[in-house]
């Protein structure tokens, strides 16, 4: 093989290397951002099932207490 030939193929596959590299330079940002939107809505989710969960806490505790006292 000559040394054309050989500088060719080197420089062809840093080429693609290169291409490659910036085509996948957002792919971090982009899944970065799905996960913090996945996390998001199961904070939502988890906070609003605690508000129900102390809210019915907190109405059986009140009915309890006005038992007692009657």
């Amino acid at each position: 093989m000559s040394s054309s030939a050989s500088n060719t193929t080197s420089t062809t596959s840093t080429t693609a290397r290169r291409r490659r590299v910036r085509s996948e330079i957002a792919e971090g940002v982009i899944s970065t951002a799905i996960a913090v939107l996945i996390v998001a809505f199961l904070g939502i989710g988890l906070w609003k099932g605690f508000d129900v969960m102390m809210n019915s806490a907190t109405e059986k505790t009140q009915n309890q207490v006005e038992q007692i006292g009657n």
